[in-house]
């Protein structure tokens, strides 16, 4: 398994100067994100899969174990702040519980029937996505997780960094960063970890974007939270909806601070309107921008 092999360029580094080691880890970040080019196209086949299954009531789970569980888990949690996407659409399984992410739970890794047991109490189903991820591909508990999700009808996307391995190949869609070894031996956070947290970024923007939850390279589905947030949701349905900032903001104010509503209602439509056109579209605002621009 490459991720745990010896590199016989770094046996020596704690006796490098500290710029030389310094430099060595960057190289190996670089060479950490071109090793996920030659999975472009499976990450975007996952991702049109992923937003299909989703429609407007499937859940994003996340699975994983040590290093890998919080790397998805970090992924799955800047969705709400960034898509306003659902907390009860997110589920997350970490080996040993989501105190193991800032507390190692020794042994959890290994514990395949746990992992049986809490894809069972979620009652998945076809509309669900379940991403599992681990740098080794064959971690037991994920590998377990996934299997198990898989025969329960949802879609199955695998994270890894080992080529051949189990993981990748009993998912619907294995995505395979080969990064190879580390510059500290067995220290996956390194490169393998990079790897994973691009890819796991890049696949669920993409699931996002699929799901109309980015219009013209706007977040808007952004929930507004703070000052900030509210200025950046005037701006953009300014710019969409082709008003003044102060027409903006009024929108926003009827839309109760919903970006793709307050677009449709500063385009002239009804909040009811709007409303049920954003339903009907499964919250997709292209959609429902030329639904109203038809006349429903």
């Amino acid at each position: 398994m490459s991720t745990e092999a010896i590199d016989p360029r770094y046996v020596d580094i704690d006796q490098w100067p500290t710029i030389r080691a310094v430099e060595a880890m960057l190289e190996g970040q670089m060479a950490a994100i071109a090793a996920i080019g030659s999975q472009a196209d499976a990450i975007a086949q996952a991702a049109e899969a992923a937003a299909a299954r989703l429609g407007a009531q499937g859940r994003l789970v996340y699975v994983g174990a040590g290093t890998s569980g919080r790397i998805a888990v970090q992924d799955g949690v800047e969705l709400y702040p960034t898509y306003n996407w659902p907390q009860e659409r997110l589920l997350f399984l970490m080996a040993g519980g989501l105190a193991a992410l800032t507390e190692a739970a020794e042994g959890a890794e290994d514990d395949a029937d746990a992992a049986r047991a809490e894809i069972a109490v979620a009652a998945l189903g076809p509309q669900d996505v379940v991403i599992g991820v681990a740098a080794s591909g064959r971690t037991p508990y994920t590998l377990a997780a996934i299997t198990a999700a898989r025969a329960a009808g949802a879609l199955t996307i695998a994270v890894a960094n080992n080529p051949g391995t189990a993981l990748p190949a009993a998912a619907d869609y294995g995505l395979v960063a080969e990064t190879g070894t580390e510059i500290v031996a067995g220290s996956t956070r390194m490169k393998a970890g990079t790897a994973q947290k691009a890819t796991l970024n890049i696949l669920s923007t993409a699931i996002m974007l699929r799901m109309g939850l980015v219009y013209r390279g706007r977040m808007v589905n952004m929930r507004i939270s703070n000052e900030k947030l509210r200025l950046r949701g005037e701006a953009m349905v300014r710019d969409i909806a082709d008003v003044d900032m102060a027409a903006a903001s009024r929108a926003l104010d009827a839309a109760g601070q919903d970006i793709k509503q307050a677009v449709l209602v500063a385009m002239g439509v009804a909040t009811d309107e709007a409303d049920r056109l954003l339903d009907i579209h499964g919250q997709n605002l292209p959609a429902a921008m030329r639904a109203a621009q038809q006349g429903g």
